[in-house]
């Protein structure tokens, strides 16, 4: 791998990122600090956006909005949180990932769970595409074109659900 290559690979964490990192997990304990999981051990809830957050950066996505809405990610649906609160403290751009994974509570449970459904329906979707423009670009179509609608499918995917790495190495490969 070439030294380019590696500085495209190797995001440098700066202190700013790593505060705003922290300050994610630390409002996220406060307001998840008395829930538990509803496992045989009951363990911390805080657990889980932790752990949704490290198979985010297992699959090599390091973008700190991402990262920080998968620390917030339930604490406007499980707790007092609310959408304009994300925003305030963490930005505009955390917000509307936080809002993008959201149940509404409001909506019945069926209708929830077809939503999260057509959601991973769109993303299978999306990377059957990438695969397919790997193998084959369409006749009508540029380089340049190409490479705008990886560039677009690698932001549609980035935070919204976990690739294999497989998966998440191969859009990468095909964007460089």
């Amino acid at each position: 791998m070439s030294s380019e290559e590696e500085t495209k690979e190797n995001k440098i964490v700066t202190q700013f990122d790593i505060t705003k990192f922290l300050d994610a997990i630390d409002f996220a304990a406060k307001k998840h600090a008395f829930q538990r999981r509803k496992d045989v051990e009951r363990t911390p809830y805080i657990n889980h956006p932790i752990g949704v957050a490290k198979n985010l950066a297992d699959a090599c996505i390091f973008d700190l909005a991402t990262i920080q809405a998968a620390i917030l990610h339930d604490t406007v649906e499980d707790t007092d949180t609310t959408f304009e609160e994300i925003e305030e403290r963490f930005g505009k751009e955390v917000r509307d990932i936080v809002d993008e994974v959201t149940d509404d509570k409001e909506l019945p449970y069926s209708e929830r769970k077809r939503l999260q459904i057509a959601k991973a329906v769109k993303l299978a979707d999306k990377l059957n595409n990438l695969r397919d423009m790997q193998r084959s670009i369409p006749v009508d179509w540029t380089e340049k074109r190409v490479q705008e609608y990886f560039q677009w499918a690698k932001k549609v995917t980035d935070g919204k659900v976990l690739m294999s790495q497989g998966n998440q190495s191969e859009i990468r490969r095909s964007i460089r």
